[in-house]
């Protein structure tokens, strides 16, 4: 208490003596005050602006979270009175009215939308469903740069996929003038290693296309239904890619013959091949878009895909005579540092039988002999050793395939 009233004597004589200067002194403790509960006052005015947002965010999702589900249908066709005929996923069809938000122009036919449950308005525009599987399929937009000078021989047929292939998309006024439809599709057969794949990657390269590329057996799926779908995707993609090629290669998986008595796992095979004899010879024009086929066994290929409008041309690949041979080791060797004494003649004799891949594998291994040496230049005798390691590999493959 004794403090206190020091304290307060001591102003009351502090004002007594000079009242203007505790008046000043005041007055700034005043205004230092102030400005600390202004500063206060805006922190807190952020707050509550960081605090109201957050609010509006989460009443939005809640309004987002309380609304219904939408239903989804696909449209069949759009009516002048801006309706629209609606398959519904449960089953029936509906005429439905389109929503006063949404591009009339930009509902086709086929596209799947989103329905209101209770009025069956088209609300939203859903996009295109696409499986896993066909998004991870091999889609090559800008193909290797790989060239018909890469091939060895085959002159024949590369001519013939130019006509049938290269021709349409480059120049299709000429079959337009002549007043022919192009050919829809090709089949190319052979033997494995015979430059099938590589022929149609060079023309897909030439014609600037999308290269679609997937396995026969990728098409073969566990349940009902799905492989016929896998195929109906394939060629959605490409009609949306287009000009593109679809490359199927070991169509054989799918296109085996159809037999009467057949497992459930034959019929659905069955069903997939059925698709695709559709998709091949269908009511809906393809456009820009080859197809081409490829195979070891076209001796069980069903009748259906070998029949003109289909497959229009079936092209054989045969082993390399021995002029295709050495100018297959030309090509290979290109790049490859060999000696001056490498006869490419002799080697094409030494490899009777031999296939482009078999040839490939050959001036590899011989790479790989000089390496082994360490030595900077491929000799003969590492072509001889290569050869004799190749080819004797394939015989022991061959002897396995009839035994089994």
């Amino acid at each position: 208490m004794s403090t206190k009233s020091d304290e307060e004597y001591n102003n009351i004589k502090i004002l007594e003596n000079n009242p203007e200067s505790y008046l000043i002194t005041y007055t700034r403790h005043l205004e230092r005050r102030l400005r600390v509960l202004e500063t206060e006052k805006q922190l807190l005015e952020a707050e509550r602006l960081k605090l109201d947002k957050r609010l509006n965010m989460l009443q939005g999702e809640l309004e987002r979270l309380r609304q219904p589900p939408l239903m989804v249908g696909t449209i069949t066709d759009i009516l002048s009175d801006e309706r629209a005929i609606v398959r519904s996923s449960s089953g029936p069809t509906f005429v439905v009215n389109i929503s006063k938000n949404l591009n009339v122009g930009k509902i086709e036919p086929g596209m799947k939308v989103g329905l209101n449950q209770r009025t069956l308005t088209i609300v939203e525009i859903l996009p295109e469903s696409v499986d896993p599987l066909i998004q991870g399929m091999e889609v090559i937009e800008n193909v290797p740069d790989i060239d018909y000078s890469d091939i060895g021989g085959l002159i024949d047929q590369i001519n013939e996929i130019k006509e049938t292939v290269e021709l349409p998309l480059l120049k299709p006024e000429l079959f337009k003038a002549v007043g022919i439809t192009p050919p829809k599709g090709i089949l190319l057969y052979g033997p494995p290693g015979t430059g099938k794949t590589m022929v149609v990657k060079a023309v897909a390269h030439r014609t600037n296309a999308t290269f679609i590329r997937l396995i026969g057996s990728e098409l073969v799926q566990k349940f009902i239904g799905e492989g016929a779908k896998l195929v109906r995707e394939v060629f959605q993609l490409a009609r949306k890619k287009a000009p593109s090629i679809v490359f199927i290669d070991e169509l054989d998986a799918i296109g085996s013959y159809r037999l009467q008595a057949a497992t459930s796992g034959d019929r659905e095979v069955q069903r997939t091949l059925m698709q695709l004899l559709a998709e091949l010879d269908g009511f809906n024009e393809r456009g820009d878009i080859k197809i081409i086929g490829a195979t070891n066994r076209i001796d069980i290929i069903d009748p259906a895909l070998l029949r003109p409008g289909r497959f229009d041309r079936l092209i054989e690949f045969p082993l390399p005579d021995i002029n295709d041979r050495e100018i297959i080791f030309k090509i290979h060797c290109k790049n490859l540092n060999i000696s001056d004494d490498v006869d490419f003649k002799n080697l094409a004799k030494l490899t009777e039988g031999a296939t482009g891949a078999d040839i490939k594998s050959i001036v590899t291994e011989a790479g790989m002999f000089a390496i082994r040496e360490e030595r900077i230049k491929v000799t003969p005798e590492y072509f001889h050793k290569a050869i004799n390691k190749v080819l004797k590999r394939k015989e022991q493959n061959e002897i396995k395939f009839y035994m089994i």
